[in-house]
């Protein structure tokens, strides 16, 4: 399955416990459509999330954002995993 990086920018800072509370609902969704988040980053001060995904496609990643928490990335990369 592809794997993905998405960024999201939300415009202010963020904490990692907010994050953390957004991972586990995308964790609960992510079944129904095929998805696995298996990481994050946070950038607190910049406003900042990266999240690493295997996904079907980038749309389906962002379907389990929306369902989950309704913050859908703003960008989305495919990428590959290196040594």
């Amino acid at each position: 399955m592809p794997l993905y990086m998405d960024v999201h920018n939300l415009g202010g800072s963020v904490t990692v416990d907010d994050v953390a509370k957004a991972h586990a609902a995308d964790l609960q969704a992510q079944g129904d459509h095929d998805v696995h988040y298996l990481r994050y980053w946070v950038a607190e001060q910049q406003g900042k999330i990266f999240c690493l995904v295997d996904a079907p496609n980038p749309e389906a990643a962002n379907t389990v954002h929306r369902e989950a928490h309704g913050l859908v990335a703003d960008e989305i990369y495919p990428v590959a995993e290196g040594d």
